[in-house]
């Protein structure tokens, strides 16, 4: 079957150019983006309840750019005025770049991971002496506090924002010749809208071990995986399989 309509479970990317905005001029196919899942920020009072004071800590640990937005808006909500002695550990250059709309990069101690958590692990372990807060979302892979907790760090998690399922009953009657799913929760909200979904004629991608793990556990069948040896992003393994079935359905 042709691949001509591609979905991904993700808010569309904010730059030009977008590596998905190329393949879908290389490949001729239609590409979507629509959140399964959306971010809500918790209140100060219920960061408060935590009994979190950020004058306490001297590093902040970011995993994400949803990390850097939740965690200065707390900040200002509390009326904190942070620091310029404030350590930032961010785990990609990604969120590093991304840390750049609220402070003025070159005049702060920003260290960055090259892409996973244990990556980042090995930074935080050389300024074992700081007091390091981890603003996340209600949901938060078990890797990470293993990892802290292993190099005996003084560390701290404050739920600053929560992971909601989207509502999608808009989507009931489209169908998509490929779903490209980036985590569980993705996984989780395709099913609490749609309880009795069949997959069908659908290709399943996922990004991860964990999201593959929840789309096995559903039953789904999956086609592509990122990130591997030979794809290690998402476009490339869409790439890679669009080119592929297309050839193969040009030939018959």
């Amino acid at each position: 079957m042709k691949v001509k309509t591609i979905l991904i479970s993700q808010p569309e990317p904010k730059i030009e150019n977008s590596p998905y905005s190329e393949l879908e001029n290389k490949l001729n196919v239609k590409i979507d983006f629509i959140p399964f899942i959306h971010v809500d920020g918790v209140d100060c009072r219920d960061v408060r309840q935590q009994k979190i004071d950020l004058s306490n800590f001297t590093a902040i640990i970011l995993t994400s750019r949803n990390a850097v937005d939740h965690f200065f808006r707390i900040a200002e909500e509390m009326r904190y005025k942070i620091p310029n002695t404030l350590k930032y550990f961010c785990q990609s250059e990604a969120v590093a770049y991304y840390l750049q709309k609220y402070v003025v990069y070159r005049k702060r101690k920003i260290y960055v991971g090259k892409r996973t958590f244990q990556d980042l692990i090995v930074n935080i372990k050389k300024h074992s002496d700081e007091k390091f807060l981890l603003p996340s979302s209600d949901v938060l892979k078990p890797v990470i506090p293993q990892q802290l907790d292993k190099i005996g760090v003084d560390w701290k998690r404050g739920i600053f924002y929560k992971t909601v399922v989207s509502d999608l009953s808009h989507l009931k009657d489209v169908f998509y010749d490929i779903l490209v799913f980036f985590s569980p929760s993705g996984i989780k909200s395709l099913y609490e809208n749609f309880p009795d979904y069949e997959q069908k004629d659908t290709k399943i991608a996922v990004f991860g071990n964990s999201t593959l793990k929840a789309a096995k556990e559903q039953g789904l069948k999956i086609e592509i995986k990122a990130p591997t040896p030979k794809t290690p992003s998402m476009t490339m393994a869409l790439e890679n399989y669009v080119k592929e079935q297309n050839k193969k359905s040009k030939a018959k």
